[in-house]
């Protein structure tokens, strides 16, 4: 039987369909391949080497730099023995009253240890107290026997002119006549004794803008003292060297370079003396009033020490612990019987 033309179309339709089918299975669709991205340069990380706290001054130091003993020396003040060695390089210095109005110096190092110090002279009764808080060496010239017992009870190692122990380093200078004139060969002397630790911080410290005596002192052109009738000094200001500049009798008191010697902060304190068979002591286990200036300031305080071993707490009058600022420190101990004048500027 023939093919009708209605069958005809049916089957050219069924052909077209299962073509057009056959031709969409057969179409692959391809997918664009994203782009690369750039890969990030690795970044360079940067770690700032370790830091630790000078603990006489408060100033950043490499950490491990200072992991050594401070060497304290009691130094002469006589004109005689003027300029000392090594006073430039403290770290701390004590002005302490002694026999006949005259004052000597607890002098420390720490932060930078100069090749020489001195002239060192025998101790009296308030050094034990004066160093016991520091640990690491006391060196002197000798003393009364009372005295040197009461500094070998301490814990600072005794370093006494004429000993076995000190004989490679204390000699005696030609430069200076006896007795001003020993001296101490400080590097050799630590490196004997390498295994006394680092002291611990003694004050407490901020930034110069941020010391206490910056923010909240009176502006100070001069701070003046009297240890006697016959030992007088003063700090003056120098705002272009941001230092107090000292001076003793009427003439600044010069290093052994010829400049005047200076300091970040002075602190005052008023302290009673006694006298031990007619050694005046002064009498650091207590409290009494302070002063403490820095960055051309001054703030009124008080201090405590409780004990030998305690160190030296300044607070303000509000009972707040005073901040000095980062920098060396002297300290003026002004017998009750002295006096103290803060000098406004003019």
């Amino acid at each position: 039987m023939g093919d009708t033309p209605a069958r005809v179309r049916a089957l050219l339709s069924l052909t077209l369909a299962i073509g057009l089918g056959l031709s969409m299975s057969g179409c692959v669709t391809q997918k664009a391949k994203p782009s690369a991205s750039p890969t990030p340069s690795p970044t360079a990380t940067v770690t700032a080497p370790p830091t630790s706290i000078a603990p006489l001054r408060g100033t950043t130091v490499p950490a491990g730099s200072l992991d050594h003993a401070s060497i304290a020396a009691k130094i002469d003040n006589l004109p005689s023995a003027r300029p000392q060695v090594g006073l430039e390089s403290t770290d701390l210095v004590y002005q302490e009253l002694v026999e006949g109005g005259l004052t000597r110096y607890v002098a420390v190092w720490q932060s930078s240890i100069p090749a020489l110090i001195g002239p060192v002279r025998s101790i009296r009764p308030m050094d034990p107290d004066i160093v016991s808080p520091l640990g690491g060496i006391i060196c002197y010239s000798g003393g009364q026997q009372r005295f040197i017992d009461l500094m070998r009870k301490t814990p600072v190692y005794n370093a006494i002119h004429g000993q076995a122990d000190t004989a490679s380093t204390f000699f005696r200078t030609p430069t200076k006549a006896a007795p001003h004139n020993v001296l101490v060969k400080a590097p050799e002397l630590l490196a004997q004794h390498a295994d006394i630790p680092a002291p611990a911080q003694q004050f407490q410290y901020a930034p110069a803008p941020a010391s206490t005596a910056a923010t909240a002192g009176t502006p100070t052109a001069a701070i003046s003292y009297a240890f006697s009738g016959v030992t007088t000094g003063s700090w003056t200001w120098d705002a272009t060297k941001a230092v107090f500049l000292r001076s003793q009798g009427t003439g600044p008191d010069l290093d052994s370079a010829g400049a005047q010697l200076s300091t970040t902060n002075v602190v005052v304190m008023r302290v009673t003396v006694t006298t031990d068979q007619n050694v005046p002591k002064t009498n650091l286990i207590g409290s009494g009033e302070a002063w403490i200036s820095s960055g051309g300031r001054t703030v009124h305080a008080s201090w405590t020490k409780a004990s030998a071993t305690d160190p030296i707490h300044l607070a303000d009058d509000a009972g707040a612990p005073v901040l000095l600022a980062v920098g060396n420190t002297w300290i003026e101990l002004v017998p009750s019987a002295g006096s103290v004048s803060v000098v406004a500027p003019g």
